[in-house]
């Protein structure tokens, strides 16, 4: 799953120790995050959004695999 996160974060002028404060994880969790190794719990996707103040939709980014494209 591709995402948005650091290029909305950034354009707030956020840091990552600043959001993941706010959201109450760890740097590095944003960091993985933002780098596509880690995709959030639905939970943590709400708040990111919630934050945000934008959908889920805006943020993250579901590209189905072309094999189970039907």
């Amino acid at each position: 799953m591709n995402n948005r996160l650091e290029e909305i974060r950034k354009g707030q002028q956020i840091t990552q120790e600043e959001l993941a404060s706010i959201l109450e994880v760890s740097r590095q969790t944003i960091s993985s995050l933002e780098k596509g190794r880690y995709n959030p719990s639905i939970l943590l996707a709400f708040k990111i959004a919630r934050y945000f103040n934008m959908s889920i939709e805006d943020i993250f980014i579901y590209e189905e695999d072309d094999e189970n494209a039907e």
